[in-house]
């Protein structure tokens, strides 16, 4: 994924709706004060990833209880290789 775009919060504010449809290229908007990140629009994609990771954050997973399609799943993982 490409740096995320950085907006000044005032500006983002006024051009919510030209930033909304940037999100959708862009993936993620950092939103600055000040010179500092005070928060960040996701792209719903984005969105929908975050609550993945988010989830799997809390999983805990026992080995004898793995189904079979996350025990491909091990199998097949790559170190530094992000699922699609």
């Amino acid at each position: 994924m490409s740096e995320a775009l950085r907006i000044p919060a005032t500006v983002f504010s006024r051009g919510f709706a030209r930033y909304q449809d940037e999100a959708i290229t862009e993936k993620m908007i950092e939103i600055t004060s000040h010179g500092r990140v005070v928060g960040g629009y996701l792209s719903a994609s984005e969105l929908e990833h975050y609550k993945r990771l988010k989830r799997r954050e809390r999983e805990v997973l026992v080995v004898g209880e793995l189904d079979g399609e996350t025990i491909s799943d091990l199998e097949n993982a790559r170190y530094g290789v992000s699922p699609a």
